[in-house]
């Protein structure tokens, strides 16, 4: 039978790998530091772990997992938060031994995280970006403000979803925002904000030890939450080749393997797909993926076990999925218009990341987890820092 670990049991992109690889039969062993996660509640689980928090005691995180690598015969361990698959793979040689690891360099996952870098990066490379301002120095600002086209956005160069982004649509308000940035995110990138009514398009990719393609992607966002900018909470797969080509040229230039996701925002202005991001990592709608037929953790464990597979890159168009606790709730209740969506908020049906009901405990888990918030400053601190 084959034996899998995935950490970070509070996402529900981990929900989605635990039941992606137990209705195929797998032994899978999911584990987060507090036991109030979602996918831990799922009943794909074979073994339910409580570890170390890799946030606040790293050292003491990487001890357990040797310890359970070491106890146990894994065949794929499989990271799904940045954070910690940054610590796993900084730690390969120690843990490797024990079991395959089948994530991208860490020196090359920090650089392609790093919007600076990237920005810079592509932006000589002839992609297309945003109009995009690297700062090094606090002085520059003033004289910034005067040149910006705005509204801007302020970015923190390592961050994902909402964390640290800041809107600006006037010049006096710059400086005092992109210091306020700067305080808790050192250095933040600015950006023209692309206008409204362009397509927010996100690929997602599995490549080889050759970074040769192996699995590909797209969907568009209909929805996200805050409903300004943030993560989507509905999406819907579509085929979008040109962007998919820009993707796939972009990790190859960087001989990345593993899975990746690259978000893009087309210019409504001129029709032009513009780079926003790499996330070195799983992505939020990863069900949305395997509900449209490409099983990326099944994939990325095959590819780990066999050393190669066989290009998957058709799926269904026209697929949903959506986020619906809290994510897709709160842009209902925020949403002037919550009762003119398409497709509308009560329409059920719409698949969801959690809901279940061959798996309906994950829903007990996401609720929860959320009470936690409560009493627990761990979570509070999560939740602030996404």
């Amino acid at each position: 039978m084959p034996r899998v670990l995935i950490l970070d049991g509070l996402w529900n992109k981990t929900l989605a790998a635990v039941r992606s690889l137990g209705r195929r039969g797998f032994y899978v062993a999911a584990g987060e530091w507090t036991r109030f996660a979602t996918a831990l509640f799922s009943n794909y689980c074979s073994k339910r772990l409580i570890y170390p928090s890799p946030q606040e005691t790293p050292a003491k995180f990487l001890d357990w997992l040797e310890d359970e690598l070491k106890k146990n015969e894994y065949d794929v361990l499989m990271p799904m938060e940045f954070l910690t698959q940054t610590l796993v793979t900084s730690q390969r040689e120690r843990l490797s031994k024990y079991c395959r690891i089948p994530f991208a360099d860490v020196s090359l996952a920090l650089r392609l995280h790093n919007k600076a870098f990237l920005m810079k990066y592509v932006r000589e490379k002839g992609f297309d970006i945003p109009k995009t301002y690297i700062i090094d120095d606090l002085g520059q600002l003033p004289a910034l403000a005067g040149e910006l086209p705005f509204p801007v956005v302020i970015k923190p160069q390592m961050s994902s979803g909402a964390r640290g982004i800041r809107y600006v649509t006037r010049k006096e308000d710059f400086v005092k925002q992109y210091k306020k940035v700067h305080r808790q995110y050192e250095f933040p990138i600015v950006q023209e904000r692309i206008p409204d009514g362009g397509d927010a398009i996100g690929v997602c990719l599995l490549l080889n030890n050759d970074s040769e393609v192996r699995a590909s992607f797209v969907y568009k966002r209909l929805r996200e939450y805050p409903i300004r900018g943030g993560p989507s909470t509905l999406r819907a797969s579509i085929k979008r080749d040109d962007v998919r080509y820009i993707a796939e040229s972009l990790l190859r230039y960087f001989k990345w393997t593993g899975v990746a996701h690259i978000e893009f925002k087309v210019d409504p202005r001129d029709g032009t797909p513009k780079l926003l991001e790499i996330n070195p990592r799983f992505w939020g709608s990863l069900q949305l993926a395997i509900n449209a037929g490409v099983d990326f953790p099944y994939l990325l464990y095959k590819l780990a076990m066999d050393g190669d597979i066989a290009p998957v890159t058709e799926y269904k168009t026209g697929v949903m999925c959506r986020w619906i606790i809290p994510g897709d709730l709160l842009h209902f209740i925020m949403n002037p218009n919550r009762f003119s969506m398409s497709p509308g908020f009560f329409d059920m049906t719409i698949k969801d990341d959690l809901f279940s009901l061959r798996d309906p405990m994950p829903v007990i888990g996401r609720l929860s987890s959320a009470l936690t918030l409560l009493y627990n400053k761990e979570m509070q601190n999560l939740f602030l820092r996404r």
